[in-house]
């Protein structure tokens, strides 16, 4: 009986701990569950944050933030979003003469405008017809013809004072190394003045340093935009002069492709603005000269490695071409003078708005082996409101007499003027580095906001 109790114990507490361990066990399972379920839950959630990201991005891209339509003449556009827009007039009181909710369009339908006269109109955008989303500038323009020329320039600037490219240390008499300009002065910045006095030359700006006699001095310097005086004191290199460490330049030169010339004589290229090679940045001009140049060599450019068009640049007054007026990210600027008119053969066309571009076949005007010429080009994507304004048209060269040529787009094309339809629609600006077939283009009517 003794033997039955305890066999009868025994099981009972195994039954016991099989219980516990089912517990245990389903609990786990339980807690398991709970974090698969917490983390499905974030994963959900984030690839719905993802995903709601991507569509903003992708609507966002889709509806310029500028439109710009052709005075008396009817312009359709398409930009096939979810979302609706209110058009108000803009005058220079900033009030609208057009009632409030008066005229408001289908922005996922095919939309015509028309305006008699040249004014500026404003199109608040609503995401599915009641989430305010972006407003767009529509500007009424006159229609414009331009003259593409497609020829290689040299291009001398001068800065608006004296730009600093770096800084650096160097040997003193005593054998210790110094480097008075480090941490006072930036890569980047402007050297407008010294102790007031205005410094345009950097050989003017390096003889007054020398001339310090190891005093201080007071250097007004543009930074950012704004004016601020600072103060350096020169110290004695080895060989005796008197320096302050730093690297300055006051001009620079390089080749780039003209791309038009107006009816008053005006000329536009390159199609990007002309920046230092050392700091990226935007080079502030006092001014500049355009000159008729000759290309002497192509280098054929290949994946991983952009070719390039070498010219040489003879500074002459009769090869001068004109005055550069206006350097921006948009290209440079300026004026013509007779012998650059010359170049302008062709006959003028009229320009091709961002939302006329299609993707498909188009030309694109240049000259290789002295030849200026067009060469076929499929134009890839059409970006409405890139955020790079030198980006809004992707293309990819399929000419092969190009091809053979360049490899495709080589640096010294920036500025080649392309043409789809009969319609002047932008330049070439840079190339992908990755495929040197490939490469982008600015709108005209952005080179043209300058």
């Amino acid at each position: 009986m003794e033997w039955q109790k305890e066999n009868s114990n025994r099981m009972k507490e195994q039954a016991e701990e099989g219980l516990v361990i089912l517990l245990r066990n389903w609990k786990k399972r339980q807690k398991r569950q709970r974090i698969y379920r917490i983390l499905l839950s974030v994963i959900l959630s984030i690839s719905c944050m993802a995903l709601t990201g991507m569509v903003y991005y992708y609507i966002d891209c889709s509806i310029p933030s500028v439109i710009n339509v052709r005075a008396g003449q009817e312009e359709s556009f398409h930009l096939g979003v979810p979302a609706t827009g209110e058009i108000v007039s803009v005058s220079e009181q900033g009030r609208s003469n057009i009632p409030q909710g008066a005229v408001n369009i289908d922005l996922s339908r095919t939309v015509t405008l028309k305006a008699a006269t040249e004014s500026n109109y404003r199109m608040q955008v609503k995401l599915f017809g009641f989430l305010s989303f972006k407003n767009v500038d529509i500007r009424v323009i006159e229609d414009q013809e331009l003259i593409p020329v497609g020829a290689p320039i040299g291009i001398y600037v001068k800065t608006d004072g004296i730009l600093v490219v770096g800084t650096g240390e160097f040997q003193g008499s005593d054998g210790v190394s110094y480097s008075p300009g480090k941490y006072i002065l930036r890569s980047g910045d402007y050297i407008r003045k010294v102790n007031g006095e205005t410094v345009t030359e950097k050989d003017a700006f390096i003889e007054l340093v020398e001339e310090s006699g190891g005093k201080e001095l007071r250097l007004t310097v543009e930074r950012d935009g704004e004016l601020m005086d600072l103060k350096v004191t020169p110290a004695k290199d080895a060989g005796g002069a008197y320096k302050i460490g730093v690297w300055v330049r006051d001009n620079a030169q390089g080749v780039g492709t003209m791309t038009y010339i107006d009816s008053q004589g005006n000329f536009g290229a390159l199609g990007h603005g002309i920046t230092d090679v050392d700091t990226s940045t935007l080079m502030h001009m006092e001014g500049g000269t355009l000159y008729q140049t000759d290309i002497v060599e192509i280098q054929k450019g290949s994946a991983g490695n952009p070719g390039e068009m070498t010219g040489m640049i003879i500074y002459s007054n009769d090869r001068i071409l004109g005055d550069i007026t206006d350097n921006s990210i948009r290209g440079i600027f300026g004026v013509c003078n007779q012998r650059a008119l010359e170049m302008g053969v062709r006959e003028a066309l009229p320009i091709g708005l961002k939302q006329e571009i299609k993707e498909g076949p188009a030309q694109i005007l240049c000259t290789v082996n002295g030849i200026t010429k067009y060469y076929d080009v499929q134009i890839t994507a059409v970006r409405l409101d890139h955020d790079n304004v030198n980006r809004g048209i992707e293309l990819t060269v399929t000419d092969e007499d190009l091809l053979n040529v360049t490899g495709g787009i080589v640096q010294g094309m920036s500025g080649s003027p392309i043409i789809q339809n009969g319609r002047f629609i932008g330049a070439v600006t840079h190339v992908l580095v990755q495929d040197s077939a490939k490469g982008y283009g600015i709108f005209i009517e952005n080179m043209l906001e300058h």
